[in-house]
């Protein structure tokens, strides 16, 4: 009889360790949650056969959560959050203290247990923000990663995390797996109060918007990106760590969209009539009292590595995805007005 392999999602009560959690079960793994928060929108038992609330930046609940000889380690705890939460600057210290402090636990505690494989969640905020300025060609590489220069503190705990992990794996022989992922969207995941990403925050803003009105999008909207879809994401990773790459490897998509066309695309999945309306520089700082958060002109996945070292490829288009995340944010919102 086939072995249960045991899998440890750390951060599997946020938005993408929920989803992969729920797919480890389904392919027959033991797994662990550990987090700060119950799942919001999974049921425990749809997605874990164990929940360990606890906070990861302490090294004794570290110590508790990771099993010795554990198969599996997915480490995706950071704190973080869509652009008003990381591009402001006020979250800066918290961002960067959590994070390291959490990462350093894992590593350290991961060695000490002799887990088997470890995967690490880093992002793609962490590319330099000079490869970015250009909407229409950015370069999000992997082997532009340097010289350093990514846009926000986030970005620069990602890479310090990159280099601890790559680190562990040549001085005590981890068996690491990095990728970088490109703004993951779908459902049960953040879609209000300011750390939902720009899918979420679309969707949200044309289910709640009658005919004749208008939806807000900070900056001019021609800043790029691309959004992967969640399921698309967790293919992505068990592929990843299937594999014998270590990486680090993004994991996105290559179908770059203005924001003022994520918009648009939200407009019409609704039906409605809506209006875009822009607000940047001093217009936003009166309302807002910041500046307006838009982060770098362009990103946009670079797919070539993953494609050449694992051999497969994301294929399921925005708008179907944008589909299926404003009929479960609409859903919610009907929940929440009754």
């Amino acid at each position: 009889m086939k072995k249960m392999k045991n899998a440890i999602v750390l951060g599997g009560g946020g938005f993408i360790g929920g989803h992969l959690s729920k797919r480890l079960i389904n392919e027959g793994y033991h797994v662990r949650i550990a987090d700060l928060k119950n799942h919001e929108y999974f049921d425990h038992s749809e997605i874990c056969h164990e929940f360990i609330k606890c906070d990861l930046t302490d090294p004794k609940a570290v110590e508790l959560v990771i099993s010795q000889e554990c198969d599996e380690v997915y480490q995706l705890a950071a704190d973080m959050g869509g652009a008003g939460y990381i591009f402001t600057g006020n979250n800066d210290a918290n961002v960067m203290h959590g994070s390291a402090m959490i990462n350093l636990n894992v590593a350290h505690e991961c060695v000490k247990k002799k887990v088997k494989k470890v995967f690490y969640s880093s992002s793609a905020c962490m590319y330099p923000d000079h490869n970015q300025l250009d909407a229409d060609n950015p370069n999000c590489e992997e082997s532009s990663a340097y010289p350093a220069n990514p846009d926000s503190e986030y970005g620069w705990e990602k890479l310090f995390s990159e280099r601890l992990f790559l680190a562990y794996n040549r001085n005590y022989n981890l068996e690491v797996r990095i990728a970088r992922f490109h703004n993951i969207f779908g459902p049960q995941g953040t879609w209000s109060g300011g750390k939902e990403k720009a899918p979420a925050a679309m969707c949200r803003k044309a289910a709640e918007t009658n005919s004749g009105g208008g939806i807000e999008v900070w900056g001019d909207g021609l800043q790029t990106r691309s959004f992967l879809y969640v399921s698309e994401c967790v293919e992505a990773v068990l592929r990843l760590m299937d594999s014998q790459f270590t990486g680090p490897v993004n994991i996105g998509s290559e179908e770059m969209v203005t924001i003022n066309q994520l918009a648009e695309m939200a407009i019409a999945i609704s039906g409605k009539n809506i209006n875009i309306c822009n607000l940047g520089g001093q217009d936003f700082i009166d309302k807002y009292g910041f500046n307006c958060p838009t982060g770098v002109r362009g990103r946009n996945s670079d797919n070539r590595l993953y494609r050449e070292k694992i051999g497969w490829e994301v294929s399921l288009p925005l708008k179907e995805g944008m589909i299926k995340t404003f009929t479960w944010i609409n859903e919610q919102l009907a929940k929440k007005s009754k």
